[in-house]
C-alpha cells in the first residue's frame, strides 16, 4: 500500500498534505523552485527545479519513479503530466484536470460552453486593445485576471477608463508561466462567495464539505469560516454544478470550487484541483477529516464514507509586510496562545515579501462563525513577522 508520491509545489498547503500522507505511511518527494520550502521540511526527499521546464520534470520523474504525481501549483508544464499519465503514473486528480484547471480559459469554456454552467459574462484578451474590447463587452465594473496565476496575483477591478491600463500591467506582472493572456469578467452583484470543497473518489461517490465563506483582498483570502449559512436551494445548486464540472474533468481528490451566491442563485467562478487556501479553516477540526486528510485518502483510493461537520470554525491569515531574505522571526506567540479555543500554524517559509502569507490563526467552538472570525483575527493580530 505504500506509494511514492511526487509533490509538485511545496507551499503551506503542500506541507499539510505531506503530513496527512506521512500519517498514512506514504513516501513523499517535495519539489519547488527554491530550497527549504514548507513541504520540503516534512517530506522524505526534495528537489529544487523549475516546474515549467519539461526536461527538469522528466529528470526528476526518471530519478524517483513515483507512483503518484500531485500538483500543488499552477505553473507546471502540464503537457508533461499527460505524458506521465500515459506511462501509467497516477496524476492527481487527472492529467486532463490539471491541464484544464491550470488555465482559466480552458476551465471557464468547459463550464460555460460545454456543460452549460451559469457563469459571469466574460472575454479573453492577449493585448491592451483586446482588453479594452473585453471591458466594452462586459461593462464596468469588471474583473481582470491572468489566465494563469495563484493566490489572486494580478487580479484587479476596472471601474473607470483610467483603470484599464493599470489592470493590464498588473495582470502581466502577476501572470505565472509563459502565458500572457487575461480573462475579463462582468461584475456579479453577489451577496457572498463560497468555496465548496468537493471530493471525488475511486468508488464513484462524490462528497461535499459544508460550505466555506471567505473574504478577499487583492484577490487573496484574508479570513474564512465554516459553515457558511446559506439558502439550502442555492447550496444544492452549487453542489450540482461542482459535481458536473469535476465529473467532466475526472480523477480522484479534493477540489476547491468557488461560487458567487446571488439572490438568483449560484454562479460558478473558479476551480482548483487540490486543497484550497480558504479550506485551511478545516485545520480547526471543523470536520471529521480536514481537507488535506480528505485529499490524501481520495488520492490513495481509501473510501471516505462521509464528511461530517463537527463544530464551527474560522481562520485568519498572518501576512508579512516587507521584503526579507533571512529566516523570518515571529513574535507575539505567547500572547496569541492565551486565547481559549484557538490555534495557529506557522508555515515555515524561509523569506518574506509584502502581503506574503506566513501563518494562519484558527478559532473554533459553538459560537457563531461571525464571532469566531473576530477571535481568529484577534489571534492573528498578536503574531508579528520580523
Amino acid at each position: 500500500m505504500r506509494k511514492k508520491i511526487l509533490l509538485l509545489g511545496s507551499g503551506e498547503l503542500g506541507k499539510e498534505f505531506v503530513i496527512a500522507c506521512q500519517r498514512l505511511g506514504q513516501y513523499v518527494i517535495a519539489c519547488d523552485s527554491y530550497e527549504n520550502a514548507p513541504a520540503m521540511q516534512v517530506a522524505h526527499e526534495f528537489e529544487v527545479i523549475n516546474m515549467l521546464d519539461g526536461e527538469a520534470l522528466e529528470r526528476v520523474v526518471l530519478k524517483h519513479q513515483p507512483d503518484i504525481i500531485v500538483p500543488e501549483i499552477e505553473a507546471i508544464r502540464t503537457e508533461k503530466l499527460i505524458d506521465f499519465e500515459g506511462r501509467g503514473i497516477q496524476v492527481v486528480p487527472s492529467a486532463k484536470a490539471t491541464n484544464f484547471t491550470m488555465n482559466r480559459k480552458s476551465i471557464r469554456d468547459l463550464a460555460a460552453i460545454e456543460l452549460g454552467v451559469r457563469t459571469a459574462k466574460y472575454r479573453y484578451a492577449t493585448s491592451f486593445e483586446e482588453l479594452k474590447a473585453g471591458v466594452d463587452f462586459c461593462g464596468m465594473p469588471c474583473v481582470v485576471k491572468p489566465l494563469m496565476s495563484s493566490s489572486g496575483k494580478g487580479q484587479s477591478v476596472i471601474k473607470t477608463e483610467q483603470d484599464i491600463q493599470k489592470a493590464w500591467d498588473y495582470a502581466m506582472e502577476g501572470s505565472r508561466g509563459d502565458l500572457k493572456e487575461v480573462i475579463v469578467e462582468g461584475f456579479i452583484d453577489f451577496d457572498y462567495e463560497i468555496t465548496l470543497l468537493t471530493v471525488t473518489q475511486s468508488n464513484g461517490k462524490t462528497l461535499f464539505c459544508p460550505p466555506i465563506g471567505h473574504r478577499q483582498e487583492r484577490g487573496d483570502y484574508q479570513e474564512s469560516w465554516q459553515p457558511m449559512p446559506m439558502n439550502s436551494v442555492h447550496l444544492e445548486e452549487a453542489q450540482e454544478m461542482a459535481a458536473k464540472v469535476t465529473k467532466a474533468l475526472g480523477g480522484n481528490g479534493i477540489w476547491g470550487v468557488e461560487f458567487f451566491i446571488t439572490k438568483e442563485g449560484a454562479y460558478f467562478s473558479e476551480l482548483s484541483p487540490r486543497p484550497h487556501d480558504t479550506g485551511m479553516v478545516t485545520l480547526a477540526n471543523t470536520q471529521n477529516f480536514n481537507e488535506f486528510e480528505l485529499h490524501a485518502r481520495a488520492v490513495l483510493g481509501l473510501t471516505i464514507p462521509e464528511i461530517r461537520l463537527e463544530r464551527n470554525g474560522a481562520s485568519a491569515v498572518v501576512l508579512a509586510d516587507k521584503e526579507g531574505t533571512s529566516l523570518p522571526v515571529f513574535s507575539g506567540l505567547d500572547k496569541a496562545a492565551t486565547y481559549p479555543q484557538t490555534d495557529f500554524k506557522l508555515f515555515g517559509k524561509p523569506f518574506t515579501r509584502p502581503y506574503r502569507r506566513m501563518a494562519v490563526a484558527l478559532a473554533y467552538g459553538t459560537e457563531s462563525v461571525e464571532e469566531l472570525v473576530v477571535k481568529a483575527k484577534q489571534v492573528a493580530a498578536e503574531i508579528k513577522v520580523d
